[in-house]
C-alpha cells in the first residue's frame, strides 16, 4: 500500500475545508451533493442519484458512483452528506494542528471528513488500477434517523461488503455492535382552570408528565442500555395562571440487546399511563413509539472486520473491536441484509460547537482507506 503523497494530503485538507463551509443540515443537502458530483465528474466518474428525495424529505437523493478494479471483489465505502441543523456560518480554520470552526458552530467533520477521504480515494482509483472494484455511496438525511440509508435499495450494490467511516473516536476502533433504537412521544391532555381561583377544577398535564419522567429509568441503565428525555413542552408560554392542559414529552430508549430495548420502551409507556391516572392530575395520554433502527452484531470472523484490522495494522494503528451506543448507516444496511462495518474516523466531539479533527487523523484515515483496498483484495 502506497501512503498518501504530499499532494494528496494537501488536496484532502483543502477539499475537507471546502466541504465543511457548505451548509448541509439534513433535508438540505443539494448544494453539497452537487459539489461532490462535480468533483467526481471532473475525474471522469459518473454519479447516479436514486429517487428517494421525496420519501425522506430531502432536496436530493443518495449518490452512488462506481470505479472498476482489477480484482473480482468490489467493496463499498459510504459517508453521509448531511449534518445536524446549524443556524450559524461554518468557517473551518486550522488551530494547533487541527481543523475547528472559527465561530460557535459545529465543524461538520461528521461526516465530511469521510466524504473528503472518499473523494481523494476516488481520484487515485480513477487514475490507477485499484486492487478491488469500488462503490462510493453518499447518503442524505443520516442525522434524521438514517432516513437516506434506510430508503436506499441495497440490491443495486455489487459490493461484497461495505464500510462507513462514521464513528467519532480514535482511529483503530472497529464498531462490531450497535443498538436497537426507539423514539417515543407522550402527549398528555389535562383540563385547564384558573390556577389562583379554581385550581381544583384543573388537571395539570405538566404535573402528569413530570410524574411520568420521575418514574422512568433514564441515563445509563446498564452497559448495553440507555434512555433519555430529549424535550418537554407544554402549558402557556410566559404565563403561570392557567393549569396546563397540554404537555408533550419526547425521548428515546436504545440497547445493544433488542429485548432490553423493547422492555425499556414498555416501561416508558407504563410510566406515562400510571402518571396520567394519578388522581391529582388525572388526564388523557397518547404514547407513540417508533423503532427507528435495528441493532446488529458482527461475527468474530467477519471478513470485513478482519480486513479492517489488517489495514489498520499496515498503517500503524492498534485495532480495537468495540460496541457503540450510537447508530450509523451501517445499521440500515445490516437490517436490509447488506454487511457493513463502521470504522472510527478520528473526529472528536461531533454535534458540538468544539467539534474538531486533527490533520493527522484526517490524513491517517486516507491511508487507512487506501490500505483497505489492498486488504479487501486478499
Amino acid at each position: 500500500m502506497r501512503p498518501a503523497s504530499d499532494v494528496e494530503r494537501r488536496r484532502l485538507n483543502e477539499t475537507f475545508a471546502r466541504l465543511c463551509a457548505i451548509p448541509s443540515p439534513f433535508g438540505c443537502e443539494k448544494a453539497i451533493a452537487e459539489a461532490v458530483a462535480r468533483e467526481l465528474g471532473a475525474i471522469g466518474v459518473d454519479v447516479e442519484e436514486d429517487g428517494v428525495a421525496a420519501d425522506v424529505g430531502a432536496q436530493c437523493g443518495n449518490l452512488l458512483a462506481r470505479i472498476p478494479g482489477r480484482g473480482e471483489r468490489t467493496i463499498l465505502l459510504c459517508a453521509h452528506l448531511d449534518t445536524v441543523p446549524e443556524a450559524g456560518v461554518i468557517e473551518p480554520v486550522l488551530e494547533d494542528g487541527a481543523w475547528v470552526s472559527r465561530g460557535d458552530t459545529i465543524l461538520g467533520a461528521d461526516n465530511k471528513a469521510a466524504v473528503a477521504v472518499m473523494l481523494e480515494v476516488a481520484r487515485r482509483c480513477a487514475v490507477e488500477s485499484s486492487p478491488v472494484g469500488l462503490e462510493l455511496l453518499f447518503t442524505v438525511s443520516e442525522e434524521n434517523a438514517l432516513a437516506g440509508a434506510k430508503a436506499f435499495d441495497v440490491r443495486t450494490l455489487r459490493s461484497d461488503w461495505g464500510y462507513v467511516f462514521d464513528h467519532a473516536s480514535p482511529i483503530g476502533e472497529i464498531i462490531v455492535a450497535s443498538p436497537t433504537y426507539y423514539r417515543f412521544e407522550a402527549d398528555f391532555r389535562g383540563t385547564p382552570a384558573h390556577a389562583g381561583i379554581r385550581p381544583e377544577r384543573g388537571r395539570s398535564a405538566i404535573e402528569a408528565a413530570a410524574r411520568a419522567i420521575g418514574a422512568m429509568r433514564l441515563g445509563r441503565i446498564d452497559e448495553q442500555t440507555t434512555a433519555n428525555i430529549g424535550s418537554i413542552e407544554g402549558g402557556q408560554r410566559g404565563g403561570t395562571n392557567t393549569v396546563a392542559a397540554r404537555c408533550k414529552v419526547v425521548g428515546e430508549a436504545r440497547s445493544l440487546d433488542p429485548a432490553k430495548a423493547e422492555e425499556l420502551i414498555a416501561e416508558v409507556i407504563a410510566c406515562a399511563h400510571d402518571a396520567s391516572n394519578t388522581p391529582s392530575c388525572f388526564c388523557d395520554v397518547d404514547v407513540t413509539t417508533q423503532r427507528l433502527f435495528d441493532g446488529y452484531r458482527h461475527s468474530p470472523d467477519a471478513p470485513a472486520v478482519l480486513a479492517a484490522e489488517q489495514a489498520l495494522r499496515v498503517c500503524g494503528y492498534a485495532s480495537t473491536r468495540r460496541p457503540t451506543g450510537g447508530g450509523s448507516d451501517a445499521n440500515a444496511f445490516e437490517a436490509a441484509g447488506f454487511h457493513c462495518t463502521n470504522l472510527a474516523n478520528g473526529t472528536e466531539r461531533n454535534h458540538e460547537p468544539d467539534e474538531r479533527v486533527s490533520v493527522a487523523a484526517l490524513e491517517g484515515m486516507l491511508d487507512v482507506a487506501y490500505a483497505l483496498l489492498e486488504a479487501c483484495s486478499a
